[in-house]
């Protein structure tokens, strides 16, 4: 029998959700309820981070810290010109002026690492690609269970061999970005329980099922598929303790939106959002380049979020957004735990 991969009372994960959502007082209230809590370190400076993280030791809890591995990754400048000219018209509305360059960065990725070594964390998993073995290693030096999220068998395989410790399995109906190695490929339609199921047969790791928890049927299902843990975002997104934006909660509950879809038009990486007026003009053009074209639409997002305008911002949410209540996110747990 393989060891447990979390400390928590129940096999729920609150997942690390960038940009805002996942806050100290989210981690507060999951773990009240028996689940483990994940903070976001994507998206964030290394001090940003490291608060956090200090705050969370408080929790008297474990915790888990999320990086985004960003390896470099060339990109076609003259499709991103393209696309920050079409965009053009967009920013405008909103006051905004794109900047013409494309921008990349590694997210800080050295400098957080060094952070997760000198003051270690329980957990550490990585999202979008794998990090190398020294790191893996480290980590595991400083006694940090080492996680990497995969997409496929084959991905799984691959994160295998660089020694982690466990994988997060998300599947295609998972809110927000898409983990998959490959930033150019678009996540097939397959559930999470059969994903799972493919994934501990491909590799002998413990493993947390993500994606498409729109209840505790869902959760029943993937944790009878094999997993470890259930992970669950989007359910958590309009709780009191999100940090979720306004406009954003607004959307969830708007019956405006009937759908979800993934897109590259935010980032340039695939992502599931619900279906906005600025996804429907831009899907087809967007091209593959994060974090560039992140960097160009940011400005344009922020500056949405604060006018109200769900039709142009990112509006992450998986396929069972229907479900995300208001309360506290103690009693999602509470009511996600009838699954277990």
């Amino acid at each position: 029998m393989m060891r447990p991969l979390l400390r928590s009372r129940l096999p729920l994960v609150a997942a690390p959700m960038a940009g805002g959502p996942s806050t100290v007082a989210l981690a507060r209230a999951v773990s009240s309820a028996g689940a483990f809590p994940f903070l976001a370190g994507g998206n964030t400076t290394a001090d940003a981070l490291g608060a956090e993280i200090e705050e969370a030791r408080r929790l008297d809890a474990d915790f888990g810290v999320n990086l985004f591995a960003l390896p470099p990754r060339p990109i076609d400048e003259a499709a991103f010109t393209a696309y920050a000219a079409e965009l053009a018209e967009e920013a405008a509305a909103l006051g905004v002026t794109l900047e013409p360059a494309p921008r990349t960065d590694d997210d800080s990725f050295d400098e957080k690492l060094e952070l997760l070594t000198r003051s270690p964390v329980p957990v550490v998993s990585f999202t979008f690609a794998l990090p190398l073995p020294e790191h893996v290693a480290a980590l595991q030096a400083v006694r940090s269970t080492v996680l990497a999220s995969v997409t496929t068998p084959q991905e799984a395989r691959a994160a295998a061999e660089i020694g982690v410790d466990g994988l997060v399995v998300q599947g295609p109906d998972a809110g927000g970005h898409s983990a998959t190695h490959d930033p150019s490929r678009t996540p097939a339609p397959i559930s999470t329980p059969e994903l799972v199921r493919q994934v501990v047969t491909a590799v002998d790791l413990p493993v947390i099922g993500a994606g498409g928890v729109d209840g505790p049927v869902a959760v029943h299902r993937i944790l009878a598929a094999g997993a470890q843990g259930v992970a669950v975002g989007t359910l958590l997104l309009r709780t009191d303790e999100a940090g979720t934006s306004p406009t954003h909660r607004a959307a969830l509950a708007d019956a405006s939106f009937t759908s979800t879809s993934l897109t590259r038009a935010f980032t340039g990486r695939s992502a599931r959002s619900l279906h906005n007026a600025f996804l429907e003009r831009h899907d087809a053009s967007a091209p593959t380049g994060y974090p560039a074209i992140h960097h160009l639409t940011r400005e344009l997002r922020r500056a949405a979020d604060r006018a109200g305008d769900a039709d142009r911002l990112h509006l992450w949410a998986g396929t069972g957004w229907r479900h995300a209540p208001e309360g506290s996110a103690a009693d999602v747990i509470r009511w996600l735990a009838k699954g277990v």
